[in-house]
């Protein structure tokens, strides 16, 4: 249902004038200021983000002042630039993607332990495309604020900004708002709570799995989220993969970008040659849909389930791997370059004589990569837009062949 714009009307700065303020505000001299502790201090820099860029701006203008004290959460995180060149005391950061995780803790940043149940005086946020698991994190940060805390948020303008800010400020009450970068910063005032705490709690409720409305997924087998990829339906090339799996396919098995589990389901189901089963996926929250949907299942072999990115390279061998592998990484562009990766990683990682099955869309180009890693590959059929290909690698080839990364 569409939400009308009835919310109080927010408060917009321009540019100019947050410069100017942040100017005249500055001491003149060599001045130290006793809260000097509090600001940035330059280090290494890194990839610029926008969006990070965006949302750090109403600090960098002087609008807000960072904590001094209880330090700050941000939700979503990722390494950029804007949080490499500065030190901002008392971040911490928390994210359910593995690549960002991993970059982020390259770059120092320290990553949150979980729900530890704590409450800061501020939480930032880079909230989802996603509509629903968006507000779910919106009800969820205003729990995670101390009393008297702000809650800032920022959004790309065709990402869903001008929808995220309406919904904070039904949740928060008026908000204060910056664009720049063809993205919106939205923070609130300082909170006691939710200003309507029933639609928070209706919102947070909207991230708690539920059955699937398939019928690929006969008796509501399987549970999801919103957020997570074919959040509630199985995906037309996941399907079209699973119908032609092999029912020899056997042995050690992985299947990577496992999101909530229905091509692994499938692979039980199909192949009663398959000994073991590793699932690998980047997204915390798919993971854990996954692990639950089979624990639950009972599928009778051993399962693995690894929070993981494969495109730095898979930590074992296998006799055969599945994949549907993502073409998206967060924003809109293609990026063929995922797949490719997750080609080469399952190049790398296969026994001697191993196969990987592999859904794509079709007009990926993947023919080079493939040809790189793989002595055969055939196209096991092509419809509705997609194509399933299997890939074997030679069957005499030794580790040294591998050149697995680690």
């Amino acid at each position: 249902m569409a939400v009308r714009a009835s919310w109080p009307a927010a408060r917009s700065f321009s540019i100019k004038p947050a410069l100017a303020f942040r100017k005249a505000a500055a001491p003149r001299g060599p001045v130290e200021s006793r809260d000097a502790r509090h600001r940035p201090a330059i280090v290494s820099a890194g990839v610029a983000d926008p969006v990070l860029d965006t949302l750090l701006l109403p600090f960098a203008d002087g609008l807000l002042p960072w904590p001094r004290v209880g330090g700050a959460l941000l939700r979503g995180a990722r390494a950029g630039a804007a949080l490499q060149r500065q030190a901002w005391p008392g971040l911490v950061c928390a994210t359910d993607l593995k690549p960002d995780a991993d970059a982020l803790q390259r770059a120092g940043l320290p990553l949150a332990a979980g729900d530890d149940g704590r409450r800061h005086p501020l939480v930032l946020l880079l909230p989802p495309r996603q509509r629903e698991q968006a507000r779910a994190l919106f009800a969820r940060a205003l729990e995670e604020l101390a009393p008297g805390g702000t809650l800032v948020a920022c959004m790309p303008n065709r990402e869903g900004a001008a929808s995220g800010q309406a919904d904070l400020a039904r949740l928060a009450g008026p908000l204060q708002v910056l664009s720049k970068h063809h993205c919106r910063v939205f923070w609130t005032q300082p909170l006691a709570g939710a200003a309507d705490p029933t639609l928070a709690a209706q919102w947070r409720a909207l991230d708690a799995p539920r059955p699937i409305a398939d019928a690929r997924v006969p008796g509501g087998r399987f549970r999801s989220r919103p957020g997570v990829f074919a959040w509630d339906r199985v995906d037309p090339a996941s399907a079209l993969l699973a119908e032609h799996l092999p029912a020899d396919l056997a042995g050690h098995v992985a299947d990577l970008g496992a999101g909530w589990g229905y091509l692994a389901g499938q692979v039980l189901a199909r192949c009663p040659r398959v000994s073991a089963l590793d699932l690998y996926e980047a997204d915390a929250r798919a993971l854990s849909l996954a692990r639950d949907n089979l624990v639950a299942w009972g599928a009778g072999v051993p399962l693995a389930f690894h929070w993981h990115d494969v495109a730095a390279g898979l930590p074992r061998c296998y006799d055969a791997i599945v994949s549907n592998p993502p073409f998206h990484a967060g924003g809109r562009e293609s990026r063929p370059d995922l797949g490719r990766a997750f080609i080469a990683a399952a190049a790398a990682a296969l026994q001697p004589g191993g196969r990987l099955w592999l859904v794509a869309n079709r007009q990926l180009p993947y023919e080079a990569a493939l040809a790189a890693g793989f002595a055969e590959v055939r196209t096991v059929v092509q419809r509705d837009g997609f194509k399933v290909i299997e890939a074997r690698v030679p069957a005499g080839r030794t580790g040294d062949d591998r050149g697995r990364h680690r």
